[in-house]
């Protein structure tokens, strides 16, 4: 089964509605250079394997009140091995929450169509057109836009999210990305953390204030069913 990196036994925030745990899978094809899993993307072999015995007797231990299981990484879609994961988290009546950066979308459909997923969120890094730039990465957009319409189409509850970081995603993608996604159910603007950045010049940068967050959040509203805003 796939290498298990990270366990949150309780993890409110990361399966709205549920109380669910998180786990997090290695490797990741993007380097975002905010992004504040450094170690789990660069360098997860630094990171104890968690033995695949300890997490089927875990999630047997918690039958009956765990009522889900947020996978995420790094980037859970590179990890051979995903649907066994999430193969034994449904054997056992649970729900599974996936979030990913949108860059493996058939493998994903694969996964919806095998009822193995419950819950998709999808992390939105810039417009289309910045994709490159803003992840550091070889990216294919047409994949990136692949992803949102699967999600959008299948049925299940979903959200999209930006992380906005002063100097790198700002007003002007947020518009941007908003009115790309017009019409999708939840779009959550996320506060950039400044601690253990793979680009560690980005431990430098301030943080957007409150305030200011919260206009990204006004100017963002009319296009979606929901406007959430994470982290400030």
């Amino acid at each position: 089964m796939v290498e298990i990196k990270g366990l949150e036994k309780f993890a409110p925030k990361d399966f709205p509605g549920f109380i669910a745990s998180t786990v997090f899978l290695p490797g990741c094809n993007f380097r975002c250079p905010y992004c504040h899993n450094s170690g789990l993307v660069l360098r997860p072999e630094t990171y104890a394997t968690i033995p695949t015995g300890f997490f089927l007797a875990y999630l047997d231990s918690r039958q009956g009140w765990l009522e889900g299981i947020c996978v995420s990484g790094g980037e859970p879609l590179l990890a051979a091995g995903l649907e066994e994961l999430l193969s034994v988290i449904k054997e056992r009546k649970m729900l599974v929450k996936l979030d990913t950066n949108g860059s493996r979308p058939e493998k994903m459909k694969r996964l919806i169509e095998a009822k193995l997923v419950d819950w998709l969120a999808m992390d939105v890094k810039a417009p289309l057109s910045r994709y490159g730039e803003v992840t550091r990465s070889a990216v294919a957009p047409e994949e990136i836009a692949r992803s949102v319409e699967i999600i959008a189409a299948s049925g299940l509850d979903y959200m999209f999210r930006t992380t906005v970081v002063p100097g790198l995603v700002g007003e002007k993608d947020i518009l941007e990305i908003a009115r790309w996604l017009a019409g999708s159910r939840i779009f959550q603007i996320q506060q950039f953390s400044p601690v253990d950045t793979l680009d560690r010049n980005f431990e430098q940068i301030q943080p957007f204030s409150r305030d200011e967050i919260h206009r990204l959040e006004e100017l963002a509203r009319p296009y979606f069913d929901e406007v959430r805003v994470e982290g400030v």
